[in-house]
């Protein structure tokens, strides 16, 4: 596949969305999608009240065990399952108290993020080296600045990666690694013979989906530390992120060339997304 001609891009295969930042989410079968992303993705997150930054799991020494709750809306907002099945309810005491004792930090939900709000993010090649991610000393970061004022994302509202990057990504780790590691907002399902992080050729150009949303991807993916830690399960692998680190460093605005895999974008027009929803690029 030329990935610098316009036309049919693929498919939704996935979507997901993450109530509470670096909790796990829940995959879904369709959603609506505004300037703010998908409909209940990232409204809310922990405050580390110590520190006034935003908990996240880019810093595996203090929030690894984020990972192992998992946010889901209810009738009443959004339920957060604690390790073992016990369940809360976002913006509570409760749910503040229990997530404050699993952390071992005084933490608390907050559904509007503090004034430049930052995160601490993990070095990935000083990850790999030391070959233990909780070891590993972190760095600040400004919060979603490709984003909408008042929301929780690492930079813009849409996260994607395509299934030609995750097959490749597979087949240089010698096993399956589960897209959810990436923490993606759509897996677009691309035709065979798409060159492996094709994303890349993609920036600055418009997916349209065939339920009305349009993308504008805006720059390739930074992978940090959270690809390597267990998800709820699937165990920790330095593999996850070892690929991007050895074959697909790109140069991020000025930051230098950072292991990326899949790519941001912004939302122009609203719309539906569904699972095998057809998406097409154009020059837009």
């Amino acid at each position: 596949m030329d990935e610098t001609m316009e036309g049919p891009a693929g498919r939704i295969e996935h979507l997901h969305r993450y109530p509470v930042k670096s909790l796990l989410g829940e995959r879904l079968d369709r959603a609506s999608i505004d300037t703010k992303g998908i409909a209940g993705d990232r409204r809310m997150a922990l405050l580390d009240t110590a520190s006034g930054k935003i908990a996240s799991a880019k810093h595996p020494a203090l929030w690894a065990g984020l990972l192992a709750c998992r946010a889901r809306p209810d009738a009443d907002g959004i339920e957060i399952v604690l390790p073992g099945g016990r369940a809360v309810q976002a913006g509570s005491a409760e749910a503040d108290a229990a997530l404050s004792a699993l952390l071992g930090r005084e933490v608390r939900i907050v559904d509007t993020p503090p004034q430049d709000a930052t995160v601490d993010r993990a070095d990935p090649d000083a990850l790999l080296e030391s070959g233990a991610p909780p070891r590993v000393p972190a760095t600040l970061t400004r919060l979603g600045a490709g984003s909408p004022p008042g929301t929780f994302f690492d930079f813009a509202p849409i996260h994607f990666v395509t299934t030609a990057t995750l097959e490749h990504v597979a087949q240089l780790a010698g096993r399956t690694l589960d897209a959810i590691r990436y923490r993606p907002n759509l897996v677009v399902r691309t035709p065979a013979g798409t060159p492996p992080f094709v994303e890349n050729q993609w920036i600055g150009r418009l997916l349209a989906l065939s339920g009305g949303v349009r993308l504008k991807v805006v720059v390739p993916t930074p992978r940090c530390a959270v690809p390597t830690l267990d998800h709820g399960g699937l165990g920790t692998d330095l593999e996850a992120l070892r690929v991007a680190v050895r074959h697909n460093r790109v140069q991020i605005f000025d930051l230098g060339r950072l292991p990326c895999l899949g790519a941001y974008a912004q939302v122009v027009a609203s719309g539906s997304v569904a699972a095998g929803d057809e998406v097409s690029l154009s020059d837009g």
